[in-house]
């Protein structure tokens, strides 16, 4: 005989059969079952391992006033114009310590506002120095260049992948060599090449390899190290020297520029496309200024001054990593 099934039965069964397969049970406010909080511990935990491991995006809440950034690029670029540079190395503390971008970050804008302001120098030096005259001269550009797109291309991956203090020292390094190179190095004069033939060659690449690794940790054009090893290596005109510094420099810079934007921290350029560009028209106009009154002040007390400003950059950007 066949027992009649009470109807509270069947309806308790249909709540207890979910929860024997491990799903959710409603039983008035929702709860989560064990699956769910399981996924949910893994996502939040890997979100905070992603942050801990990849501190190399700026603070996102720092105000970065538009006058101000046209002033300081202004400022930078006209110091480094009065020596026939572009100011890159000087931008980059500024960047660091002012404006509050990180390490990498840093390195990836300095990077851009210099490709704007070689890009902008190379005509306005076509006034003095013709570009007849710097493709006379091609194989000089050849020569570095063999060394120096694939240093860019090499460090540009090295400090992708550097922990945030280890670059924030790199940078602080550098920074000390480049103020010994203008103390030492910047007031070069032509004279007969100490090398010719492959010997010349064999240093030209090792030269441009060195200083491609410098010019795409830093974010610089380079010039500082280029125009001293045109001149003491090859023999070239100090004012020759400048313009074949931009011709060797903007290959170079798009080939870190181009490694870098393989990295995440690329995005940075987007999230301050105003701020990059009202820098680096501040970067353009301090150059021209700058350049106008090259030789004004005696190179006897502005590079000691400048390579004291590197050395005091050096110790700020030392100590913030």
């Amino acid at each position: 005989m066949t027992r009649r099934r009470h109807p509270g039965e069947e309806k308790k069964n249909v709540h207890e059969s979910p929860a024997r397969r491990g799903t959710t049970v409603m039983t008035g406010p929702a709860r989560i079952d064990t699956a769910q909080r399981r996924s949910m511990f893994q996502y939040s935990h890997a979100a905070i391992s992603m942050d801990s491991l990849h501190p190399l995006v700026s603070e996102a809440a720092t105000p970065r006033p538009g006058l101000l950034a046209f002033t300081g690029g202004a400022v930078i670029g006209t110091l480094g114009g009065l020596i026939g540079l572009g100011g890159a190395e000087f931008r980059l503390p500024l960047l660091i310590g002012a404006f509050r971008f990180a390490a990498l970050e840093a390195v990836i804008v300095n990077k851009a506002m210099s490709l704007v302001v070689v890009g902008s120098a190379l005509p306005f030096r076509a006034l003095t120095v013709p570009f007849s005259d710097i493709g006379a001269h091609w194989t000089m550009i050849v020569n570095l260049l063999a060394g120096s797109v694939l240093g860019a291309w090499i460090a540009a991956g090295w400090a992708t992948h550097l922990k945030p203090q280890t670059l924030y020292r790199v940078i602080a390094v550098l920074l000390v060599a480049i103020a010994g190179v203008l103390l030492v190095g910047h007031d070069a004069t032509s004279a007969a090449p100490p090398f010719t033939g492959t010997l010349q060659a064999v240093a030209g690449i090792g030269a441009g390899f060195g200083i491609g690794i410098v010019a795409s940790l830093l974010g610089v054009a380079g010039g500082e190290l280029f125009i001293p090893t045109l001149v003491l290596l090859f023999g070239a005109d100090i004012k020759l020297a400048g313009s074949l510094s931009l011709a060797v420099s903007l290959p170079t810079m798009l080939t870190g520029f181009t490694r870098y934007s393989r990295d995440r921290s690329f995005a940075v350029l987007g999230e301050n496309r105003i701020f990059v560009i009202v820098m680096a028209a501040g970067s353009i106009v301090g150059s021209f200024i700058g350049g106008r009154l090259l030789g004004l002040v005696p190179s006897v007390v502005l590079l000691p001054l400048l390579a004291a400003i590197l050395l005091v950059s050096a110790v700020k950007v030392w100590r913030h990593g």
